[in-house]
């Protein structure tokens, strides 16, 4: 149950959200079903407002329509609950490797997957040199612009690579930042062929990263383990010792993610 509502006066506040929210908190284990009019004298909502929020959740998976007409919560909502045991269970297998690499390598250290045509971070051990990465668990980042993003593209196919590439609008983040969908192209092409990705200043100015795959039995890519840190720590002639530490602490997480197909 949802224990207070927002203040409805904050203009910054989706109010259908609020409504819709209001609905989903009204199914509970004594009351797994409703109908339009019982919900909206439940809420005090009309009707029609009602039927156009179920309807809404309803193409949504996050409540299902019965044969009776009456509404019931959807798969969708069971599947984002899942999610979060999924990913506690993901971080419980990485949090002591990623911790180590953090350690050994002095810089901020991220796990990471696609998702949404996005980098995605799942797990994350901040450097001991006192530098904060604001990059946190749970957050998105362009795939273009970051060492992660450009090294699991480089992995997709050529059908999805072309797809991304021509349905994305690629913003530029600082003057590094590659715009050009070629020059994108030729860069993911290299980094395949290396096998490791680097961001010089093109998502901010200052920051540096690098990252390198993760792969399951079957040696597929399925996310990347990534270290971040200021420029003036960072050196070209160090590449392949940075690789070296990232690809030590892979080796447990490699194990932990050998039966994964993918990651959610």
């Amino acid at each position: 149950m949802i224990s207070s509502m927002p203040d409805s006066n904050d203009k910054k506040i989706n109010q259908s959200i609020i409504k819709a929210f209001k609905l989903l908190d009204a199914f509970t284990e004594e009351k797994k079903t409703w109908g339009v009019r019982e919900l909206a004298q439940k809420t005090a909502y009309n009707k029609s407002t009602v039927y156009r929020l179920l309807h809404t959740l309803s193409s949504l998976n996050i409540v299902h329509q019965n044969s009776n007409d009456k509404y019931s919560l959807g798969s969708k909502l069971f599947e984002l609950g899942n999610r979060v045991s999924i990913y506690k269970a993901i971080t419980n297998l990485t949090r002591t490797p990623i911790k180590q690499v953090a350690l050994d390598i002095q810089e901020t250290v991220l796990l990471s997957i696609l998702k949404e045509r996005q980098v995605f971070h799942i797990d994350k051990a901040d450097s001991l040199h006192g530098l904060k990465i604001n990059t946190s668990i749970g957050s998105y980042q362009p795939i273009h612009a970051t060492a992660s993003g450009k090294l699991l593209f480089s992995f997709l196919s050529s059908i999805e690579k072309e797809d991304i590439i021509n349905s994305t609008k690629f913003q530029s983040y600082t003057q590094n930042t590659i715009t050009s969908k070629s020059k994108l192209l030729s860069e993911l092409d290299k980094i395949k062929d290396q096998e490791y990705a680097l961001d010089m200043e093109e998502l901010e100015s200052g920051l540096v990263c690098i990252a390198i795959p993760i792969r399951n039995k079957k040696g597929n890519v399925i996310a990347s383990l990534s270290a971040s840190g200021p420029l003036s720590r960072f050196k070209m002639e160090n590449v392949s010792n940075y690789i070296s530490i990232l690809k030590k602490g892979i080796k447990d997480i490699e194990r932990a993610f050998s039966d994964f197909e993918s990651l959610p």
